[in-house]
């Protein structure tokens, strides 16, 4: 076990000496020519623990300066997890397509994250045996590749780069959203964060999924309500989960979107009715105004929802009665169906 008695502490910063005691762990991590059955180290009260066969990594630093990741961690072929928390890379220009063998490479990887990874911009994940990945941060494009292994996925993506780009070059042509889901059919749970919904959208947007998410039980979405294309590809994904069970909804405002209002959207053909009802459960909707296409996304499910037992409706600003008085007035499918509102502070 190595601690910061390692690093004279004698007239040096904290950042020097997280910085000096993290060159000594990478040091002996690249020195060092057998099996490591425990690594561990504590940082900021935070116990990190590094399991090598290698089999676990566990990584989560908060320094000022870049740190630049151990290249032994790429040639880890019985890797099973890896997390890569808060870490600020520097890599080399050839980084990402490392990143993508490494990860292509690991053929007994099953639990990946990546949150809040600093210094590439594409993600290709590629691995046979993968089960769970999180990822957070910026990014271009995400590339999941043909992981049918997959169950729960957690996509927070903080901003979309490329976003016009990317909207323009598949114009006219397959959603993302139908690329992300294609080779995916045992996901059963899914949290979409901040900008992912966008990326999604990107693209032909249809009312439903060739192949259903059969598995699919929990789903959570980051929705703009000022944006079609994106109510378009959360009401494709309901109308395409037959067995979800819970869903959370949180509304996201953007500065420069333009208010959306019916003149924008025919009811009928946006909110159509499922082939087959919506089995969902339990519902929270959070952050919402009281916008007219909120309502309508609520009416939605409300309507086609025969098994809804709650839903909570949460409000991000003082709204008019009048939207209590929408809620209540709103065909239910479901005899049982109890609708809570409730104010943001509220619990």
């Amino acid at each position: 076990m190595l601690g910061r008695q390692c690093v004279s502490q004698a007239s040096q910063g904290p950042s020097v000496i997280e910085s000096k005691f993290l060159r000594i762990i990478d040091h002996v991590l690249l020195l060092h020519s057998g099996p490591i059955e425990s690594f561990m180290f504590t940082d900021n009260g935070q116990t990190l623990i590094h399991v090598n066969s290698i089999k676990e990594i566990y990584l989560s630093v908060w320094i000022e300066e870049c740190y630049k990741i151990t290249w032994c961690l790429f040639s880890c072929q019985s890797l099973r997890h890896l997390s890569l928390y808060c870490c600020r890379l520097k890599p080399p220009t050839i980084f990402e397509d490392a990143f993508k063998n490494m990860i292509s490479g690991c053929p007994l990887l099953e639990d990946l994250a990546l949150l809040e990874v600093d210094g590439f911009t594409q993600i290709n994940a590629h691995a046979p045996n993968l089960k769970v990945f999180k990822i957070g941060g910026k990014f271009e494009d995400i590339n999941f590749g043909n992981n049918f292994q997959l169950t729960n996925v957690f996509v927070d993506l903080n901003i979309y780069l490329s976003s016009e780009i990317n909207q323009r070059r598949l114009h006219g042509r397959s959603s993302n959203l139908l690329k992300f889901f294609v080779h995916r059919p045992h996901m059963q749970s899914l949290e979409i964060g901040n900008y992912f919904l966008k990326y999604l959208a990107a693209g032909d947007v249809s009312v439903k999924l060739p192949t259903p998410c059969i598995d699919l039980s929990y789903l959570s979405l980051c929705i703009n309500f000022n944006v079609l294309k994106e109510i378009s590809a959360a009401l494709c994904l309901l109308r395409s989960s037959p067995n979800l069970k819970k869903l959370e909804i949180f509304a996201r405002f953007e500065e420069l979107s333009v208010i959306l209002t019916p003149t924008f959207y025919c009811w009928e053909v946006i909110f159509s009715r499922p082939v087959n009802p919506i089995r969902v459960r339990h519902v929270t909707i959070d952050d919402i105004s009281g916008i007219k296409s909120e309502l309508d996304f609520i009416r939605f499910l409300l309507l086609y929802s025969p098994m809804l037992e709650k839903m909570i409706v949460k409000h991000v600003v003082d709204v008019q009665p009048k939207l209590m008085t929408e809620l209540i007035r709103f065909k239910r499918a479901s005899g049982e169906a109890e609708v809570i509102y409730l104010k943001k502070d509220s619990s």
